[in-house]
């Protein structure tokens, strides 16, 4: 009389790894999309938080719009004791290197005051622009976004240039 045996065949074995395959082919891409939303969702974040701050520090400090992003942060080498013109300790060390969550924000100030005023190293300005642009398009995000003093956040859906007649965010 023969023992049965137990398991599983090769071809049961074969089937169910072929299954997980299929299964993981449907998934990743899905995990990616997902994930390059979330950087995008970050990056407009961001650029909420960058106007409300360079509107904070032009009220606070009288100096017009801050001439960078480093302005509205902590200085290199650590925070500062207490905030000032050049150091305003408004936005995190991240944001103020201009690289998070996948984009590269980048800052200008336009229109430059004449004169700084005491406790200020630089002038301020009446104006500026940010651009926020995916390190990698169509893997860190797809779009490009731009906004400015008018606090109006816009996109551009292929990720290359975004200005001020750009599509506004719904």
């Amino acid at each position: 009389m023969r023992k049965r045996q137990r398991g599983f065949s090769l071809i049961e074995l074969l089937i169910v790894v072929a299954i997980i395959l299929i299964i993981a082919a449907i998934a990743v891409p899905n995990l990616l999309r997902s994930r390059m939303h979330v950087y995008e969702a970050s990056a407009v974040y961001s650029l909420k938080t960058l106007n409300t701050t360079a509107i904070t520090y032009a009220s606070v400090y009288g100096n017009g719009f801050p001439a960078t992003l480093a302005a509205m942060g902590t200085p290199r080498g650590g925070a500062a004791a207490a905030a000032t013109c050049d150091a305003a300790l408004l936005i995190d060390d991240v944001l103020t290197t201009g690289t998070k969550s996948g984009y590269v924000f980048s800052y200008t100030m336009t229109n430059a005051n004449t004169s700084a005023p005491p406790g200020c190293s630089a002038p301020g300005g009446n104006s500026y622009a940010i651009t926020a642009t995916p390190l990698q398009v169509g893997t860190t995000g797809q779009r490009q976004f731009f906004t400015d003093q008018t606090g109006v956040i816009r996109y551009d859906a292929s990720g290359a240039g975004a200005g001020p007649s750009s599509t506004p965010i719904q």
